[in-house]
This record gives C-alpha cells, sequence and structure tokens, in this order.
C-alpha cells in the first residue's frame, strides 16, 4: 500500500517538475538576446516605466541587461552635439547677416519683435536679451533681427545679429542674442533692424 502511495506522488510530482522546467526554459528564451526577430539588447525601446535617466532595479522586468550600452553619453558624444548646435547656430546667424545686407531702413518686420534685457550676475562674461518674434503671417518665415545694446548714454557698445528659422505662423517665438563686448556695464538692448524673409 505505501508503495502505490508513492507511485502516485510520484506521478503527480512528474508534471509538477516537467511544468517549472519548461517556464524556467521559457523565461530564459525570453531574456536572452533574439537574432533575426523579436528586439536585440543594441535596441533602445523607452516606455513610462524605463526611461535613459532612471534606474530599475536589478530585480525590474526594465532593468538593462548586462553588456547593454551605457545611458550616459561620453564626452566625445557630448561635444560633438554641442559642436554640431554651434555649427547651426552660426549658419542661421550667417543667413540672417545676409539677408539684412541689403535692407533699406529698419527692416519689414520692426513690430514683429521686441527684445528685453535678461538678468545677469557680477560674474557672467556675457550681456543677453531675449528676442521674441510674432509672426502674424499665414506661413512659416525665417526672421533676421539686429539687436543693438546700448549704455546709458544711448551709446552702442555691440551689435548682434539672430536668426530664426521657419517662426510658426500666427504664434511668438523666442530667441536669445549674446554679447561679449557689453559684458560688465549696464545695457539696454533694442531692435536696431528686423525682416521676415
Amino acid at each position: 500500500m505505501k508503495a502505490n502511495l508513492h507511485r502516485r506522488r510520484a506521478r503527480l510530482l512528474v508534471p509538477a517538475v516537467a511544468a517549472a522546467a519548461l517556464l524556467a526554459a521559457s523565461t530564459a528564451a525570453c531574456d536572452s538576446d533574439t537574432t533575426s526577430e523579436g528586439t536585440s539588447r543594441s535596441v533602445r525601446t523607452l516606455t513610462p516605466e524605463h526611461s535613459e535617466h532612471g534606474e530599475s532595479p536589478s530585480g525590474s522586468p526594465h532593468a538593462e541587461p548586462e553588456g547593454s550600452p551605457s545611458t550616459e553619453e561620453s564626452p566625445r558624444t557630448q561635444r560633438s552635439f554641442a559642436a554640431s548646435v554651434s555649427a547651426e547656430t552660426e549658419r542661421v546667424r550667417r543667413k540672417a547677416a545676409e539677408q539684412l545686407e541689403g535692407v533699406q531702413g529698419r527692416g519689414n518686420a520692426v513690430g514683429d519683435v521686441s527684445v528685453s534685457g535678461l538678468p545677469v550676475t557680477a560674474s557672467e562674461d556675457v550681456r543677453s536679451a531675449r528676442v521674441r518674434i510674432t509672426n502674424p503671417t499665414d506661413e512659416p518665415a525665417f526672421y533676421a533681427v539686429k539687436v543693438e545694446f546700448v549704455d546709458a548714454e544711448d551709446k552702442v557698445l555691440d551689435t548682434v545679429v539672430v536668426g530664426v528659422e521657419d517662426a510658426p505662423p500666427d504664434r511668438t517665438v523666442d530667441a536669445q542674442a549674446n554679447s561679449r563686448k557689453a559684458a560688465g556695464v549696464k545695457t539696454f538692448p533694442r531692435v536696431a533692424q528686423a525682416e521676415r524673409g
């Protein structure tokens, strides 16, 4: 009778062990690299629960597998990005300067533009102005704006050209004009010229 009981238990235990082994195998398969289908470890998909800036606990289903790309950018990548942004800013500035070369008077868009000084600290080596552009037309437009930084006696200390591409219709966008020459002096920015292209 004891032998029958042991056989019965063994028969019940075998399917349970097999099911556990199958579950473990399928979980391992889900965690492994994929080859021809699915998402490889080098592809990163951001979801509300997982972002590049947050760390997941190691037991979380969203934890990064070992060997994944680092979430922090390398200094070289950061420098490359900064260089590309700087090059793009310079390209737009040059386009704006070229557009203003042929402008007679103050330009056709002085009424679309306003400037205001931005607060500075004594340690800052630039003076900055916020340039606000409101495009009253019904299509995107390129704006070229020349900002003068003047002192209390109305002497022009520096002139800075700012360009804004594709300013949206009937919307206001901001840009920034920065002057190193006017640093350390109480200055007042003003719009010298503004042209909508």
